[in-house]
């Protein structure tokens, strides 16, 4: 199942993606009377009365959320996105005992969501969950009802977009890849297509990198199981963020929109970004010029 992990690495909560199955269930496998609020593109339901309110303010987040990212990531409006009958559905539990029962997440998880079905799960009280966890996940929904998942997208696009939703945490994010650039600590982003993050299971052990050097050479990077699950996430984020802000939403949009339509990565970036990058290698080096610069 796909979880939500809450440990703070580099000082902020890095958004774990375990796996892509659903939770087809999660909502019916544990006897609550839900209450339910409508919103035009969400239907939230909570158990307890004493709780409408914050209900209600989760409500309210996700549609201001819904129309910032669509518009950031340059998707298309199209007739009945997201409303009536094809609303996303929250549930918000009355504690994280009973998320966690109906839901059979690992005990640290604070949130889930279901891609195919359209459903997002979480408890009151649960810790960054409105800020941080609630737009995470609607951006995987969103981006994945774009691109769907027929095309070649990559997991670490995926998971880029999902953090670049996170807004108030970009500016850390921007200072922590900045880090690891200038000590020569990156990736490569050949590395990092080939690379399954989900397979990373322990923070144990030394795992051998291939990088970029800031001088334009190639060499290895020695980095522990955790180090390089961050390394992967700041890195995923950073050139989403780079594609996003140096070159357009819609840029971005016909990007996608083209891997979505079979093209390999590369052939996307060509046919959206034709005078700027043609290759892994000249997005790698264009991203890192960005990066150098502080942009």
């Amino acid at each position: 199942m796909r979880a939500i992990k809450t440990k703070k690495p580099f000082g902020l909560t890095i958004c774990l993606l375990l796996t892509l199955s659903i939770f087809a269930g999660a909502c019916k496998s544990y006897a609550i009377d839900w209450q339910e609020l409508k919103g035009e593109h969400f239907i939230l339901y909570y158990s307890e009365s004493k709780d409408k309110d914050i209900a209600k303010d989760i409500l309210d987040r996700a549609e201001v959320y819904y129309q910032r990212i669509a518009l950031e990531l340059g998707y298309p409006r199209y007739s009945e996105f997201w409303t009536w009958d094809k609303r996303v559905k929250i549930y918000i539990y009355p504690d994280r005992n009973s998320f966690l029962k109906a839901t059979d997440q690992p005990s640290w998880s604070h949130g889930m969501a279901d891609y195919k079905a359209k459903q997002i799960a979480s408890f009151i009280g649960s810790e960054d969950f409105q800020e941080s966890i609630l737009p995470h996940e609607m951006a995987h929904l969103i981006f994945r009802d774009f691109v769907g998942f027929q095309g070649e997208v990559p997991l670490w696009l995926d998971e880029g977009v999902a953090q670049w939703s996170e807004e108030k945490k970009r500016h850390e994010m921007k200072a922590m890849v900045g880090g690891l650039s200038r000590t020569d600590s990156l990736l490569s982003l050949e590395d990092l297509m080939k690379l399954d993050i989900r397979l990373i299971r322990t923070d144990k052990g030394v795992y051998i990198r291939r990088i970029h050097t800031t001088k334009g050479g190639e060499g290895v990077l020695l980095v522990s199981g955790e180090q390089l699950i961050k390394t992967y996430y700041l890195e995923a984020v950073s050139v989403v963020g780079f594609l996003i802000e140096k070159y357009g939403s819609d840029g971005f949009a016909t990007f996608c929109r083209q891997l979505r339509d079979g093209k390999s990565l590369e052939e996307a970036l060509r046919f959206a970004y034709p005078s700027h990058v043609s290759s892994l290698k000249e997005l790698e080096e264009r991203w890192r010029d960005y990066l150098e610069k502080g942009d």
